[in-house]
């Protein structure tokens, strides 16, 4: 009764319009991407100091490749699941405005998403850090297996590695969408990266009503969070979109 309660109170705030939605790993879990730093992720094959920091990718470009490879295989057989659709249903209401996202699976826009910021960059591009040359996924492609610039240095996909800053338009489009909304979901994210983590609270700082779906409760919990859905990404989303019909 109290999980019915709480979904009507969410579905009343989110009917007000103007949503953001906050997503981490957590949404793309039931996707079959397991959680980076979780048992089973990617951080336990390949240690992030040595892989995963902008230093490591100057430094060996080729070494770093193998991550790369492996995270793209894992990206590539994963398909949008009902979390993902449910945001892209809530912005085809136009009730949401737009989605902050920690992810580079690009689940969003398969999902039909149309106004995705993301805080942590995707492989939908490639940049050369030696010469500058940009390159479209399909043209990166097309130049090897890992793709080489035709300076013959290794490309690297725009996902911000650990050491790099968070693109410029990304975080004014984020703290934009943050401050101007009524209410904010928070979904599959325990918020504790920096300066994703200050969505929420930014949020709420401009009155906004903060709803937070996860699977356990995180710091935003028992300090900011106004509504608190406890579950599965997909199950609670898909719940949410029905209780506002």
């Amino acid at each position: 009764m109290s999980l019915k309660s709480d979904l009507s109170k969410a579905a009343l705030a989110l009917k007000r319009g103007r949503v953001a939605a906050l997503t981490g790993a957590g949404i793309s879990t039931e996707s079959g991407i397991p959680d980076f730093r979780s048992r089973g992720g990617l951080w336990e094959r390949f240690a992030p100091e040595e892989y995963a920091t902008i230093e490591a990718f100057y430094r060996d470009p080729a070494k770093v490749w193998r991550m790369l490879e492996a995270m793209e295989k894992l990206l590539s057989s994963a398909n949008p699941n009902d979390a993902h659709k449910a945001l892209a249903t809530l912005e085809e209401r136009k009730l949401l405005d737009g989605i902050i996202t920690q992810n580079v699976d690009m689940l969003h826009q398969a999902a039909g998403s149309r106004r995705v910021i993301e805080f942590h960059g995707s492989s939908s591009a490639y940049t050369c850090l030696w010469c500058d040359a940009r390159y479209s996924r399909e043209e990166a492609e097309g130049r090897g297996n890992p793709p080489l610039c035709r300076c013959g240095r290794h490309l690297k996909p725009d996902v911000v590695f650990f050491g790099e800053g968070i693109p410029p338009e990304a975080m004014s489009m984020a703290d934009q969408l943050a401050k101007s909304c009524k209410a904010m979901l928070v979904v599959g994210t325990s918020a504790e990266v920096y300066p994703a983590n200050q969505m929420p609270h930014i949020a709420s700082r401009s009155g906004a009503t903060i709803i937070e779906i996860n699977l356990e409760p995180t710091h935003l919990t028992s300090s900011i969070t106004d509504i608190f859905l406890q579950g599965s990404a997909g199950e609670v989303m898909g719940a949410l979109v029905e209780a506002l019909s």
